[in-house]
């Protein structure tokens, strides 16, 4: 994307505030932020449904573009990466949200496309019982899904501990920010932040100069839920942020996993609660989610894709496989979540579906949960 267009575009957020989706509907109908400066007098014309109050403020873009180039020599020099809505940097799975951010800021080695993507959330207060669970799960995924990406929040208990124990296993950790890249909330994490950017990076939505506030974490946790493939729940309070991101999980489709605790235990009500009401799947391992998203064959394809797999010329299909083959020449390459529909075969039954055609050379992965059938 050109400069130009990335200054609009940052402008742009400026120009709608908090409204996520009124912002990404102009973005989408326009096809750029500079195009929607273009249309700033005539926006009713191309939005309808926009709204008088909206209309009037996008006529003067002057502060917010003064305010997108002060950003932009920010970006210039701290080498920041500006992943705008539609860039093929930018996660895909977020972008299948209504209420996407248009512009993302990212510091970071990691892949925000790749195969596997989990968060991992819960209180800020967690026990040991909870360490213990992060500690032990984080492990034994390593060993199930060796290229899985480790997504949190980067704030105290659950989060820091996920990115740690990411670390520790050599698996890329990001952390989503509640303010802009000029600055690390809580400071006592900022060495392990460090070591995140040759690691796995730190992602925001907001500028520099954005402060920590509360109202902030609450918006990015949209994030943390809608770039990922899954939600764990750790350890929760009956209320808290943890919860928060698994109810925009929910609503966004995406799988829920919570670990129970103790009756009683106060920082296990949360998820208890969860569980009771269908709000998560209950899992007691890294095995339990693994086998429930299909995922469970991950370490052998690894293993496969090391040796070389070899494509027979003319292989054998079942059924079901045929069905996956056919969806895929009649839509080309598509999401998972979406062939799911076409077929009407079930995301878990589909994941090792999809897994067995990779195995066979039929189809390929690409970025963004998106799968290429090979010619």
């Amino acid at each position: 994307m050109q400069e130009q267009d990335i200054l609009y575009t940052i402008a742009l957020t400026r120009m709608t505030g908090f409204n996520f989706a009124t912002a990404l509907r102009l973005y989408q109908e326009l096809g750029s932020g500079q195009a929607v400066w273009e249309h700033r007098n005539d926006i009713k014309d191309v939005l309808p449904e926009c709204t008088d109050r909206l209309a009037a403020s996008l006529k003067d873009w002057s502060l917010a573009l003064a305010r997108a180039e002060q950003e932009m020599i920010f970006i210039e020099k701290h080498h920041l990466q500006v992943l705008c809505y539609g860039d093929s940097r930018y996660p895909q799975r977020l972008a299948e949200c209504a209420d996407a951010p248009i512009v993302l800021y990212y510091l970071g080695t990691a892949d925000l496309n790749c195969p596997r993507i989990i968060n991992i959330v819960g209180t800020r207060h967690c026990t040991a019982y909870g360490q213990d669970l992060v500690r032990h799960f984080v492990a034994d995924l390593r060993q199930l899904c060796p290229q899985v990406l480790i997504v949190s929040g980067l704030a105290y208990g659950i989060d820091i501990n996920a990115h740690r124990q990411a670390l520790q296993q050599g698996l890329e950790t990001v952390g989503v920010l509640a303010h802009g890249l000029d600055e690390l909330y809580p400071p006592r994490h900022r060495d392990t932040a460090k070591q995140m950017l040759t690691q796995g990076g730190l992602l925001t939505e907001y500028m520099s100069e954005t402060n920590a506030d509360k109202a902030n974490f609450v918006r990015r946790n949209r994030i943390v839920a809608g770039m990922c493939d899954a939600t764990i729940l750790v350890e929760s309070a009956a209320k808290g942020g943890g919860l928060i991101t698994a109810g925009i999980a929910q609503d966004y489709n995406r799988a829920v996993f919570a670990f129970p605790g103790a009756v009683g235990a106060p920082y296990s009500e949360g998820c208890n609660h969860l569980i009771r009401d269908n709000g998560a799947a209950l899992i007691t391992s890294a095995a339990d989610m693994v086998n429930f998203m299909g995922w469970q064959n991950d370490a052998q394809l690894q293993q496969a894709k090391n040796e070389g797999i070899e494509r027979s010329c003319f292989p054998e299909l079942n059924e079901e496989e045929q069905l996956v083959v056919n969806a895929l020449q009649a839509t080309g390459d598509v999401q998972q979540s979406v062939l799911a529909v076409k077929t009407n075969i079930p995301i878990g039954r589909l994941t090792a579906l999809l897994f067995q055609l990779e195995m066979k050379g039929v189809v390929r992965p690409l970025a963004g949960g998106n799968y290429h059938l090979l010619k």
